[in-house]
């Protein structure tokens, strides 16, 4: 019966792509779709992963290098500035936080026998408040931390967190779906479902004893992270941190400091990591008390999305946007490896910018523009944390609700002749309409993620848009290859090895520039189609997503 159900609906994504590719996509586009050329990328991809460019990390001359490119080949393309006061920038400041030496945290057990030594629990710093702390607080183990009662799972049911710690380690159950379990390990929604039970702090514990030598004993590393500051100071964007939302402490426990937590409340790490693998919940009320008093300093820098824009031809729906999207940073000058201390980024993602600057060059093509208008957004600050285009996708220099859907492009992974795609996320949403037709068009199959294990639909921008109740996706690489072993999933993990987040990220490695131009005409389709519908993109109904994310999150 399940068959029978999954091919009635392949049946129909399959006439509804006919019907999608037949009226939409015309002899002028297709003929537009030609003019992608291997050697454009090729170009894009050598100004932006050379040397000079040190790397392209957020707030350095090199990334302002990467931006004034950008925004060259835009107003080249006869693209419209359509960031901040007439620019094409939007100003993005971001904030490096750091725990200040001598940090106390103080655990009284409340009965119980076993004490947690000094090192098990690390803070995480405060980005708003330079000194912190957190008066005596109850604690609480809540599993996963998930609160999914549509998927029939609540790791806080029976469970009272109400002004105390909540202690949680990192997972999901086994029969959520891929996207879902990776979406419920997100780190912000955590903590967001954290508070809304409200709990002050959230301890993130490893599950894994760390290994213990005579340097890492005597020194503990001060935690940092990285957010971005609005216009009034406070944060905007972060990873695991919501300003105003009750929850002031994060940090996280070591594996031997849990399982203290846990003999103390008579139970211990071994039944109730047991209990979470078999998908049932172990919330346990944990004896005793948590303080902490701690420093933060900061370190501000000024970083910049670049955003450009297409005016549609309709005089109604050219008031919304479809989004073609990349981030523009990468991670600097860090550690050598094989004499090399410059991360170039060529693939990750001078590749992505690379396809957004010639999917504009291709609207510039269209002497007849979709209906809708184009966003062209190039973010900031991917690297630490999606935090450019959480920004973007909170507060837009265009109204947020008129944005349709985001079309992501980050690292093609251009190693390998292009046979067949995952579209990360589009599954979720009407999505899969456009993406089932430009495949069609260009031959290229569409695939199931065959790398679910890697989180990959939440782990680039296109989920800050979804977090925004925006229809978004992400193109992938999926399996096939010419000879036939469909493995090329087991290519790029060998490539990855060798040169993901590595300084061999340069234009010296492997690279399939026809791959890369297929890429940008099925990215370049697919926001195509959707530009051109009369429908605006919805999610799918009883979707996960959509019944969390669906309506607009307020400013």
């Amino acid at each position: 019966m399940k068959r029978s159900i999954s091919l009635l609906l392949a049946t129909v994504l399959q006439l509804a792509a006919l019907a999608v590719s037949a009226q939409a996509i015309s002899k002028k586009t297709d003929r537009a779709l030609r003019q992608v050329r291997p050697d454009d990328l090729k170009a894009h991809i050598q100004y932006l992963a050379d040397d000079k460019l040190r790397g392209r990390k957020p707030g350095t001359p090199g990334y302002q290098l990467a931006v004034e490119y950008v925004t060259g080949q835009l107003r080249r393309f006869g693209v419209q500035p359509a960031g901040e006061e007439g620019s094409f920038t939007q100003r993005v400041r971001l904030r490096r936080a750091t725990v200040r030496p001598g940090a106390t945290v103080t655990y009284e057990p409340g009965g119980g026998a076993l004490v947690l030594a000094p090192a098990e629990v690390h803070l995480l710093p405060h980005p708003e408040l330079p000194r912190a702390r957190l008066a005596p607080a109850g604690l609480a183990f809540a599993g996963y931390g998930i609160s999914a009662p549509d998927q029939g799972y609540d790791d806080y049911q029976n469970l009272d967190v109400k002004g105390k710690v909540v202690v949680i380690v990192r997972g999901a159950p086994r029969r959520f779906p891929s996207t879902v379990a990776a979406a419920s390990q997100d780190q912000t929604l955590l903590v967001q479902t954290a508070a809304r039970r409200g709990a002050v702090g959230v301890l993130f514990a490893s599950t894994r004893p760390a290994p213990v030598t005579a340097a890492t004993a005597a020194t503990v590393r001060p935690l940092s992270t990285t957010s971005v500051l609005g216009p009034d100071g406070r944060v905007a964007a972060a990873r695991g941190f919501i300003s105003g939302s009750g929850v002031e402490l994060t940090g996280t426990l070591s594996a031997a400091g849990l399982q203290v937590l846990l003999a103390n409340a008579a139970t211990d790490t071994a039944r109730v990591l047991s209990s979470l693998r078999q998908g049932t919940p172990a919330p346990v009320a944990l004896r005793g008390t948590l303080s902490a008093t701690w420093e933060s300093v900061y370190q501000d820098v000024d970083s910049y999305n670049v955003v450009g824009k297409i005016p549609g031809s309709d005089p109604v729906l050219r008031n919304e946007y479809v989004v073609h999207s990349a981030h523009l940073d990468h991670l600097g000058v860090g550690t050598p490896v094989q004499g090399d201390s410059i991360y170039n980024g060529a693939h990750d993602n001078a590749s992505g910018v690379a396809s957004v600057l010639e999917i504009a060059r291709l609207y510039a093509h269209l002497r007849q523009k979709p209906r809708r208008s184009i966003l062209l957004v190039l973010q900031t600050g991917e690297e630490l944390g999606l935090l450019g285009s959480a920004y973007f996708a909170a507060r837009p220099t265009v109204p947020k609700t008129s944005l349709v859907a985001d079309v992501n492009t980050d690292m093609p992974t251009i190693i390998a002749p292009l046979l067949s795609v995952v579209a990360l996320g589009a599954q979720h949403s009407t999505l899969a309409r456009p993406v089932a037709a430009a495949a069609r068009h260009l031959g290229l199959t569409v695939e199931e993620d065959p790398e679910p294990e890697q989180n990959r639909f939440i782990r680039s921008d296109q989920y800050s848009f979804v977090a925004q109740g925006i229809p978004a996706l992400h193109i992938k690489y999926g399996n096939r290859t010419p000879d036939g072993r469909n493995n090329l999933a087991e290519q790029v993990q060998k490539w990855r090895a060798l040169t993901y987040h590595k300084p061999q990220d340069d234009l010296t490695g492997t690279f399939d520039f026809e791959a890369g131009r297929q890429y940008v005409q099925l990215n370049f389709l697919i926001g195509y189609l959707v530009a051109q519908s009369p429908e605006r993109p919805t999610w799918n109904p009883n979707d996960f997503f959509g019944r969390r994310f669906g309506v607009p999150q307020p400013e």
